[in-house]
């Protein structure tokens, strides 16, 4: 029987970001995946037009509540949320967080914390939502999330610890930190940062030189740590194969010079152990 997901994001009909993004490597990765979408595009925002309807709170709930009414709650195994437009779907998915948790206590959280890259790009009711009410089993900040949320600036791995740490005091059992770059690590390198298990370490990933570098990515790997985590239980292992799957799709993605991620180019079924990236304890 497939495990199911309920992923809570955005969704685009045109391109791969949010729970376009995520849905299929989820599905190729063996689970039955129950997409609820905050808000439908035709396209990202990153076109500059776009169209399509932000949904409503009472919205979300209701298609929630529909999915409960049918007595499967007790099939999900995770929940998963990225861009959360208002404070009002924020609480909303927090209250459906809680509620699946009283039916399975098991069930994991996964929650990307969406606010920005370089600077806060949400709304300030959603950023002060994430300061005062992140709860969430893993969670997945960019460097510039990670540093706003925990007011922690992030020059070297000290900092990143002290940031981690932040989060873990909340609650929070794996925290993984993308696109890291500090003074004493490789400066042509970029990083990702886990903690878990009283666990730190650093993986290097490929930089490429997109001319409009694709939208999506967070959402990618979000949903590529969550199904790998499901699989193994391993913080570690599931960080490593989340790495080779994304550095698949950014490789085909640079290759073919797309302004979206090919996320259907690759099979996330299958991924071959020796070339998986390796792991620096820290």
């Amino acid at each position: 029987m497939f495990k199911s997901v309920l992923s809570i994001q955005s969704h685009v009909a045109y391109g791969y970001v949010g729970n376009k993004a995520a849905t299929f490597p989820l599905q190729s990765m063996g689970y039955d995946v129950w997409p609820v979408n905050t808000v439908q595009f035709s396209n990202h925002t990153g076109y500059g037009k776009w169209q399509g309807t932000v949904f409503e709170s009472k919205h979300i709930k209701n298609i929630i509540q529909g999915i409960e009414d049918l007595g499967v709650a007790d099939k999900c195994v995770a929940i998963l949320s990225g861009y959360m437009g208002s404070s009002e779907i924020c609480h909303e998915v927090l209250a459906t967080v809680e509620r699946f948790k009283l039916k399975n206590a098991n069930i994991l959280y996964l929650c990307d914390p969406v606010i920005g890259n370089t600077s806060c790009f949400v709304k300030p009711e959603v950023l002060h939502f994430f300061k005062d009410y992140l709860r969430a089993d893993i969670i997945t900040p960019n460097q510039f999330e990670a540093e706003t949320l925990s007011g922690i600036t992030i020059k070297n791995t000290q900092d990143l610890k002290n940031a981690t740490n932040y989060f873990h005091k909340l609650g929070v059992k794996i925290v993984i930190i993308t696109g890291v770059k500090t003074q004493d690590l490789e400066k042509n390198g970029l990083y990702v940062f886990i903690s878990c298990e009283q666990k730190c370490a650093v993986i290097k990933t490929k930089e490429h030189d997109f001319v409009l570098p694709p939208n999506g990515s967070g959402d990618l790997f979000s949903a590529l740590f969550l199904g790998s985590y499901l699989a193994t239980t391993d913080c570690i292992e599931s960080l490593k194969r989340t790495i080779y799957f994304m550095e698949l799709v950014m490789n085909n993605t640079f290759q073919a010079k797309s302004r979206e991620l090919l996320v259907t180019s690759v099979n996330y079924s299958s991924f071959d152990q020796q070339s998986l990236s390796e792991c620096i304890a820290l």
